[in-house]
């Protein structure tokens, strides 16, 4: 049938240049983004895949940052401790000297003056040492007791590696103390009986120091016995068995210890002559706070109480270098996770240039071609004005 008022053909080249020009118009926006999902409508499955992965990439990223921060954060501290070990080390080479009787009075007291000195610095270095205005060893971080640093080296919630960084100090912050109280029978032959009476408030990590004759103890307060302290915010009587338990291993010859409640006793024997006892309660390193080394027998004890610091010091050291060495390891695997989870996201979200160019030239030859269609049609329908001839 021959007609005029509706072309079929013009109306059929018209869709297929909108189709087309659909087609080649994505094509071009691929291939100007390099982006394959430009919208939803390209592939709202590979959207939200492309979306998630993207935010895992960003998150391991930026774990991976905080990895390396956190190891800058552990090296300021172990920098600083290795000042400590060298002023310790300094220290225990004075006691040592100090200890024999080729120095008089007037040698150990010039020797004890460095020796305090040195005391002195220790704490200072305990208190000032920061990373990022935050002070890193005295153990007063976000306000916790415990003084744990939380490293967030994951893209997702609670993938954290933590370090409980002490107080390295010879003084502590709290409250708490260890009073000393000596009693001797009347008799010449009775046996001295000496107490630590526990009192105060603690903090975990706290360190309870005690002398016994010539030799040093410590006890460090654990979570458990600020746990089961209630209203005292310790256990006195669990911290009096820690006591008792660093004492006997390695007890002195001839002295008894025993606990009870918030008291630790120690008794000699009936002819044991009156021995020395002391108590201090500091940071890691409260051993030393009290050490003077102006006699022989006090030399001699800070030997031992130098000793205890500088294993304690050690052992801290120990832990940073392997928190750090794991935390390199961490972000190295971050990296490596980041990089293979990019890749994925490219087969997924990326243009494909070979193809969309492949198409576009495509579109763009069929536009030429409808375009003349659509033309060929318009113009056939003038054939109908012969018949009106």
């Amino acid at each position: 049938m021959s007609a005029i008022n509706t072309n079929v053909s013009s109306i059929l080249a018209r869709n297929a240049l909108v189709s087309n020009e659909r087609a080649m118009s994505t094509s071009m926006q691929r291939l100007s983004t390099g982006v394959r999902i430009n919208s939803a409508k390209d592939d709202a499955a590979g959207l939200a895949i492309s979306s998630k992965m993207t935010s895992q990439i960003r998150g391991l990223d930026q774990a991976v940052r905080n990895a390396n921060d956190a190891v800058s954060l552990i090296q300021t501290a172990e920098g600083a401790l290795v000042e400590t070990t060298n002023m310790l080390q300094r220290m225990r080479e004075l006691a040592v000297q100090a200890a024999s009787d080729t120095n008089v009075t007037a040698d150990r007291t010039a020797l004890n003056e460095e020796f305090q000195q040195l005391k002195s610095e220790i704490n200072r270095i305990g208190n000032n040492t920061q990373w990022n205005g935050t002070n890193i060893l005295d153990k007063s971080f976000a306000g916790t007791t415990t003084g744990t640093f939380v490293f967030q080296v994951g893209a997702n919630a609670s993938q954290t590696v933590s370090l409980a960084i002490g107080n390295y100090r010879t003084t502590g912050s709290s409250s708490g103390t260890a009073a000393v109280a000596t009693t001797t029978g009347g008799g010449a032959a009775a046996a001295q009986v000496s107490t630590i009476t526990i009192a105060g408030t603690y903090a975990t990590g706290d360190v309870i120091s005690f002398n016994v004759g010539e030799k040093s103890y410590d006890y460090t307060v654990t979570a458990t016995d600020i746990a089961a302290g209630g209203a005292n915010a310790a256990s006195y009587a669990l911290i009096a068995q820690g006591l008792e338990a660093a004492y006997n291993a390695d007890p002195t010859d001839g002295i008894t210890a025993s606990d009870n409640a918030a008291v630790l006793t120690f008794t000699g024997t009936a002819n044991t002559n009156q021995f020395a006892i002391s108590s201090t309660v500091g940071g890691l390193l409260g051993s030393v706070d009290s050490s003077t080394i102006t006699s022989q027998s006090n030399a001699n004890s800070a030997i031992s109480a130098v000793d205890s610091a500088i294993a304690t010091v050690n052992t801290g050291r120990a832990e940073m270098g392997a928190v750090m060495n794991r935390l390199q390891y961490a972000a190295d695997n971050l990296s490596k996770v980041s990089a293979n989870a990019t890749e994925s996201r490219s087969r997924v979200l990326d243009a494909d240039y070979a193809k969309e160019t492949t198409e576009l030239a495509r579109t763009q030859i069929i536009a030429q071609a409808g375009t003349a269609m659509l033309a060929q049609a318009n113009q056939v329908k003038q054939t109908v004005l012969s018949l009106l001839k």
